[in-house]
């Protein structure tokens, strides 16, 4: 048992309420702190976009009548799936209530301190801690804690990612990030310029079609897409300029729109961290860490859920084990040059691979290779294969027909297999 010791959660999301359950069964003291007045991260559901009551930026991007675009067979916790029902793909708002029924469950939720936006932290060298300021937002005063861990979980689908345009600033009409999108409504009649072909992009393109007057999808996407889509939605590759009434696409072509909605992602943002924290971002690579989570300049503070296109709560659960292995002496961590040597063949290899700086935590398909990775170095329980399997399969359905993905149904069959289930309809 890890007795005596004091760890710090930022976020109380899907990453930092895995983590912390996982650290209650080690006996430690864990504190949760959650800027927003409920548990469930991104998953929670708010019409405001901006900023919120306090000041500070609206943390969630969820959106109105969203269903997973993962089956739910692969979004359970290890020891926690989520309950069963005839659907794979389902209402946010079940993944929401499965999320506070873990925390109930696993005695997570009289830990989290709700309204409390973590300010700074730093380290103090005599005797080696962490100093986290953190402000109570309702009485609005600052306070400060010291803990020997500090895991950091504050989730990667808060700060928006806008891409460089030549003459953006020209474009008289709306522009907005996916961040600040929640209905399909504000876009009836418009003529919208959607621009990237991530899983939002694709997404949001189709539902803003079922309102719009036209959309089209900029991106640049190597293979052709199989899906058919409605014919009110085009597609054009990227973007060469910004005019005032539209854009000029790299094929020579102009077209005027009233909306542009920039589905481009995230950036890695943790305001927070201090520069003693050792820690930087370059080019959305979060480095130096070691496995994509124990920070290797201050092996005392770990960040939960970096890596992307991944099982994540399987994932977030797998990292928070590695991590506590390692903390509460079960198994000696390697030198500061061993896990910096292990960390540039790793990126060495994905930048071989053909991914780019900003891609430096992506998994997707070669996602089980890491989680085999993580269970075999801190000899601890692996993810089982099928949940790797169903999702890069689900995946790939996604890509290959947009519209009807969402009517599969899966079943886990055992920890290698999974089948699909013939609808009764």
């Amino acid at each position: 048992m890890d007795l005596g010791k004091r760890y710090c959660v930022i976020g109380a999301g899907t990453a930092g309420l895995a983590a912390a359950k996982r650290i209650l069964e080690t006996g430690a003291e864990v504190i949760v702190f959650e800027q927003t007045d409920q548990l469930g991260g991104t998953w929670n559901y708010t019409d405001t976009v901006g900023k919120d009551k306090y000041g500070l930026d609206i943390h969630t991007s969820m959106y109105q009548g969203l269903r997973t675009n993962l089956p739910k067979e692969v979004m359970g916790f290890p020891d926690f799936p989520i309950p069963e029902q005839k659907e794979s793909y389902i209402p946010s708002e079940d993944i929401l209530n499965f999320l506070i029924s873990y925390a109930n469950k696993f005695d997570v939720t009289r830990h989290v301190r709700l309204e409390h936006h973590v300010v700074s932290v730093d380290v103090v060298e005599e005797p080696k801690k962490w100093k986290v300021m953190v402000k109570n937002l309702p009485e609005q005063k600052i306070e400060t804690f010291f803990f020997d861990y500090v895991f950091v979980c504050n989730g990667h689908y808060h700060t928006p990612l806008l891409p460089s345009v030549r003459n953006i600033e020209l474009f008289e009409g709306k522009q907005l990030h996916s961040h600040d999108y929640r209905t399909p409504d504000n876009f009836k009649g418009e003529k919208v310029l959607v621009v990237g072909a991530g899983p939002s992009g694709m997404d949001l393109a189709l539902e803003i079609s079922k309102q719009a007057l036209h959309v089209t999808l900029s991106h640049h996407a190597k293979e052709p897409f199989k899906t058919v889509f409605p014919l009110n939605l085009t597609q054009k590759p990227d973007i060469l300029e910004l005019t005032p009434s539209g854009a000029i696409f790299q094929d020579g072509t102009h077209e005027h729109f009233t909306v542009i909605l920039y589905c481009t992602g995230y950036r890695y943002s943790f305001p927070f961290l201090s520069k003693n924290c050792g820690v930087v971002v370059e080019d959305n690579y979060v480095h130096p860490l070691y496995k994509h989570c124990i920070n290797i300049n201050q092996p005392t503070m770990t960040f939960i859920g970096l890596p992307y296109y991944v099982c994540a709560a399987q994932m977030f659960d797998l990292q928070a084990r590695f991590c506590l292995t390692y903390y509460t002496g079960n198994k000696e961590l390697p030198t500061k040059e061993e896990m910096l040597a292990d960390m540039h063949e790793q990126m060495k290899l994905k930048w071989m691979q053909g991914c780019r700086k900003s891609q430096s935590h992506m998994m997707g398909p070669a996602q089980g290779e890491y989680y085999d990775d993580l269970a075999r170095t801190a000899e601890v329980e692996p993810i089982k294969p099928v949940l790797t399997r169903l999702h890069n399969e689900s995946s790939q359905r996604f890509n290959d027909d947009l519209l009807n993905f969402r009517n599969d149904i899966f079943r886990i069959v055992d920890d290698d297999t999974f089948e699909e289930v013939v609808r009764n309809e």
